[in-house]
């Protein structure tokens, strides 16, 4: 008799440990990809499978690399602290109980170094004690997994609990792509797209271009998994990767760890990719099983083919690198893309009069912080502690996790590094992200770091814009703070040891995994409870820094008219234009505060000032988000006019909501950058572009305008602009638009989150229960 073949999803294998009925679906993958290969007949990439796997209509979906949108279905959401508190709050304001998809929270971004991981930590608590209580109690209220502060930095939390081959994540942090080296597709993306994940709506991505990297040769010495992508920085710049996936493959993979593979996907990042995947292989699996999730290795083994790409698939842009070959690498100063050979940094210090005194080597954070990492800069520690060296710069180490921290203190690296002199911080960001409350140079004063990090662009850690940050593998920063001078090589020059006579550092030796396994350390991780119906979520009325939201209001079906130009923006307006940065991140969980940022950066030009706008009712001039409240207050919608490229830089989701909270109706530019056009669209708001971008030039900043034709709203079919100068005459602007049938209904309703709202409340009056529950409503204005 015939017997059934067992297909993949017979195995149920979880997620993870620490979640239950959340099962890894290959069975998805499988049959998607069935589907896929009968309609392009062509081999995949392995950035093509996973993401073309998780498609959310594989029938009919366009496909076409840098050109068709996907949705797609992930399998998991990732939160930092900073962005969850919006994320969470537009959560709150969907009607649903529970996430879509399993969820994460984690509390890294907000502890920032002073003096010791102990005390920093202590401070950092009780300085966000309400944000704290309010993750705490909405992840318990709505079934998210929640990480308390110390627990580390969410990208280790994922690498250590979460990530698996095959898999598809989002985070909101742009360094998620880290989960790339256990071969997750890992993107960042901004709190707007998160939502959309946990309230049940598909993701859209623009379907990405594929950069091939061809790793031949094997790494040893002083090279590092971190040299092959400052290497590869270096090669593609910052701009590079844009709109592209990098896939590392080739015979060269396999010399690397899975922590080393996870430090290139990292910091892919920094060449504005996509996100940054390898191949399954048996460094993974170990990885896996040393990290109790043996289960899951063996599953991806099943599951290999899947996991590689197909013969004879084709790439956009192929590299090579020959790891053999590589020499450890020195990036920067001010881009993460400049890349010097060791051999050439000295040259490059005294011809281009970089400080050359180092004053601060950092290792750790979210990039190298593995066991494997710690293990060879302690070699090198040890080495220099038994010549009789202490360090001559500050040295500074950041665990990633506890679990790492925990490890590496019972394995006694801890007290090696402290030993010679370095300061262990807390497991968080910490100066990677600027939190940095750094008193060794004034503000203005030329110096020097270095640093194991990603990124270090002009004041990212220390918001000093004359330190010049430098970016390495934590082997070289550990032998440079030895050094103190970045005039040293450390694989050809000698220090002088106690004994006077000179010595040269050996090769770093260290341990991909602990001999021992791991330490768990402490107990950080608060499970969703049984009883979440009880669970209060934590909003003072009062804060000042949180604010629970209400809905905005749907569209009202009329055809705008003689309504004003807050602001004509002249030249380059990013989301840092738009929603300043800076003392404002404390107020990211309180819309009504941070609205007070709405657009002070955007340059007037009417009088080519920032923050300056005429008020069309009363002819007075005032900052930009107070002359907006002023119309919102008197029930007049208001328009902006933007440049080219409008929304440009991180994808904050506040540089959307702002505007709309303020009561703004469209945004007419002569380009979008995309991430922001979409978060624009998900909250109500019209993004419209001029069909003929030199007409932007024909509007003026007095202008009444009218928006003709959204009774008939549809995709493809332009929109007229009317604007009414104040001589009397009048220009007709054809308004072109990219919406899709479910985004005009987002703009119907008033939101993305709305249209969600109505399929899960029936009553009107239940739109607005969850703020009834919780407070008064934060004693802000209304949405909308």
């Amino acid at each position: 008799m015939a017997s059934v073949a067992e297909r993949i999803g017979d195995t149920k294998v979880p997620m993870s440990l620490l979640e239950t009925g959340a099962y890894i679906n290959y069975q998805r993958i499988e049959d998607n990809l069935a589907i896929v290969r009968d309609r392009l007949k062509r081999p995949l990439t392995l950035s093509e499978k996973v993401l073309y796997g998780h498609l959310d209509d594989p029938h009919s979906q366009d496909i076409v690399r840098g050109v068709s949108y996907l949705k797609l279905r992930p399998d998991r959401v990732a939160c930092q602290d900073a962005t969850a508190q919006m994320a969470l709050l537009q959560f709150m304001s969907a009607g649903m109980d529970t996430a879509a998809v399993p969820t994460t929270v984690h509390c890294d971004h907000l502890i920032e170094a002073q003096v010791g991981s102990v005390k920093d930590l202590e401070r950092a608590k009780q300085i966000n004690k309400e944000v704290y209580d309010f993750l705490a109690t909405a992840t318990a209220k709505y079934g998210l997994g929640f990480w308390r502060p110390g627990s580390g930095i969410i990208h280790q939390i994922i690498l250590e609990n979460y990530a698996f081959p095959g898999g598809l994540m989002i985070g909101t942090d742009s360094h998620t792509p880290n989960a790339g080296g256990l071969g997750m597709i890992a993107c960042g993306v901004g709190g707007a797209d998160a939502v959309d994940v946990m309230a049940g709506i598909p993701w859209e991505l623009k379907t990405p271009k594929v950069i091939g990297v061809n790793l031949t040769g094997k790494i040893s010495g002083w090279t590092t998994p971190k040299d092959v992508i400052l290497k590869a920085a270096g090669i593609l710049t910052v701009k590079g990767g844009t709109g592209a996936i990098v896939e590392y493959k080739g015979p060269g993979v396999d010399s690397l760890s899975a922590t080393g593979m996870a430090t290139i996907c990292n910091m892919g990042a920094e060449i504005g990719a996509t996100t940054s995947l390898f191949p399954f292989n048996q460094r993974m699996a170990d990885y896996l099983a040393a990290t109790k999730r043996s289960d899951i290795a063996r599953y991806a083994q099943r599951f290999a083919h899947n996991l590689r790409a197909d013969e004879g698939a084709e790439y956009d842009q192929v590299i090579n690198i020959n790891l053999s070959e590589l020499e450890p690498h020195i990036n920067g100063p001010f881009t993460p893309d400049l890349a010097t050979p060791v051999s050439k940094f000295k040259d490059e210090v005294v011809k281009n009069g970089w400080p050359a005194e180092l004053k601060v080597a950092l290792i750790g954070s979210c990039t190298n912080s593995s066991y494997e990492d710690m293990t060879r800069s302690a070699s090198i520690a040890r080495e220099a502690a038994d010549h009789g060296l202490e360090i001559k710069s500050k040295f500074t180490i950041t665990p990633g996790s506890e679990q790492v921290r925990a490890t590496i203190e019972r394995d006694g690296l801890i007290s090696t590094f402290e030993e010679v002199g370095g300061l262990v911080l807390a497991n968080a960001c910490g100066p990677c992200i600027g939190q940095w409350d750094r008193q060794d140079v004034k503000k203005g004063e030329a110096n020097s770091i270095i640093t194991s990090y990603n990124r270090n662009f002009t004041g990212r850690n220390d918001a000093n814009p004359a330190t010049h940050a430098f970016v390495a593998s934590p082997d070289i920063v550990t032998a440079f703070a030895f050094a103190g001078d970045l005039r040293f090589n450390p694989l050809t020059d000698t220090l002088t040891g106690s004994d006077g006579k000179p010595f040269k550092f050996s090769h770093p030796s260290g341990k991909e995994l602990p001999p021992r396994g791991y330490d768990p350390g402490q107990d950080t991780y608060q499970a969703p409870p049984e009883d979440r119906v009880s669970v209060n979520v934590a909003v003072d009325p009062r804060s000042d820094r949180l604010q629970l939201l209400k809905p905005f209001q749907p569209w009202d079906g009329a055809t705008p008219e003689n309504i004003p130009v807050l602001i004509k923006v002249k030249g380059k307006c990013t989301t840092d234009h738009i929603s300043a940065g800076g003392p404002w991140l404390k107020y990211r969980g309180h819309l009504e505060n941070i609205s007070q940022n709405c657009l002070i950066g955007a340059i007037n030009a009417e009088n080519g000032e920032a923050n300056k706008v005429k008020n069309q009712i009363t002819g007075e001039w005032g900052g930009v988000p107070q002359t907006a409240a002023y119309y919102r207050e008197k029930g007049i919608k208001w328009v902006v006019i933007g440049d080219h490229n409008y929304g440009e830089g991180s994808s904050r989701e506040h540089a959307a909501l702002e505007p709309r909270f303020l009561g703004g109706l469209a945004i007419i530019v002569r380009s979008f950058a995309r991430i922001h056009e979409t978060n624009l669209k998900k909250q109500g708001m019209l993004a419209l572009t001029f069909a003929d971008p030199a007409d932007y030039e024909k509007i003026q900043p007095s202008d009444k305008v009218s928006i003709l034709g959204l009774e008939s709203f549809a995709p493809g079919k332009n929109l007229t602009l009317l604007a009414k100068h104040s001589d009397g005459s009048a220009d007709e602007i054809s308004l072109a638009h990219s919406f899709n049938e479910g985004q005009i209904e987002w703009f119907k309703a008033g939101s993305a989150l709305n249209l969600v709202r109505a399929t899960f409340r029936s009553a009107p009056s239940d739109l607005y229960s969850l703020t009834a529950v919780y407070s008064d409503g934060g004693g802000g204005k209304g949405q909308g």
